[in-house]
């Protein structure tokens, strides 16, 4: 059989990946190129670099606008929060639904699945009726991150990886004399770990970019995230910068660059662990 034949396929499956690879990569560069102009230049030619129309200007510009390291700062403390609640609570909940025998298990994860299908948009008003009047947590991180802080997609996801785990391996704890929290440490939790991966990125993505609830629960420009400050920016005050073009671009490029690092990192650990291999037979 002729080498290069079969070399053919592989050659082209290598033209194809690497042409997607650059039209997925292309709008980040044209990002990063586009808030580093001095001169906005919208054509094609703007994708590619012109080392006499670089600067860093752009940065400086929406920085002493809307303050980016106090964006970052409340960015992470809403986020981080929001994050700590999910990983915690979506374990449990998990952990209770896939790997517990109790009454109403069926009815609570039916309920879970049918919160899938609800807009949060649907929940705004009583949510900030709730949170801004009787909690009275207006203008305050705790305030943004409640309603956040349980995901049931997150809960489905560990239940799923949860009734993955060979039960022959809870028994065996259970004979030792293990407890049930000692079983979800030291048994369940390290086989597990893409579930804790995948679910904490997809977390951190949605309050990351998110400006509407934050938005609504504070007006004050020293507690809101980079998203809201970005998206107020946009609304008021863009029209007004020397480059405004640059300027938006500047301030995507640093709320984009947390999560682009983040998967790039923790991407290798999406691929799921032989969760069988801890039973003997």
């Amino acid at each position: 059989m002729d080498r290069t034949l079969g070399r053919g396929p592989t050659v082209l499956r290598g033209v194809v990946l690497a042409l997607g690879a650059l039209a997925f990569l292309f709008p980040f560069a044209y990002m990063v190129i586009g808030s580093l102009q001095r001169t906005p230049d919208p054509t094609l030619a703007g994708a590619f670099p012109d080392p006499a129309n670089l600067t860093t200007a752009n940065y400086t510009a929406i920085d002493s606008r809307i303050g980016l390291l106090t964006g970052l700062v409340n960015s992470g403390l809403f986020t981080g929060g929001v994050l700590l609640g999910t990983l915690v609570l979506g374990v449990l909940v998990g952990y209770a639904l896939a790997v517990l025998e109790w009454r109403g298990r069926g009815t609570t994860f039916a309920l879970a699945l049918l919160v899938q299908v609800v807009p949060f948009q649907l929940l705004l008003i009583p949510l900030y009726v709730l949170i801004a009047r009787d909690y009275g947590l207006a203008d305050s991180h705790l305030g943004m991150i409640l309603p956040f802080a349980i995901n049931s997609t997150a809960v489905l996801i560990f239940r799923q990886y949860f009734l993955q785990v060979p039960k022959e391996l809870f028994e065996a704890a259970r004979i030792d004399g293990a407890g049930e929290i000692r079983l979800l440490l030291r048994v369940a939790l390290p086989l597990v770990r893409p579930a804790l991966v995948t679910a904490g990125l997809l977390t951190f993505i949605g309050p990351w970019n998110e400006f509407l609830w934050p938005f609504l629960i504070t007006k004050d420009a020293a507690l809101q995230p980079l998203a809201v400050s970005l998206a107020n920016y946009i609304s008021n005050v863009a029209a007004t910068a020397a480059n405004p073009f640059g300027a938006i671009l500047a301030g995507a490029v640093v709320l984009a660059a947390p999560v682009v690092v983040l998967f790039v990192v923790f991407q290798r650990y999406f691929i799921s662990t032989d969760l069988g291999s801890g039973v003997k037979g």
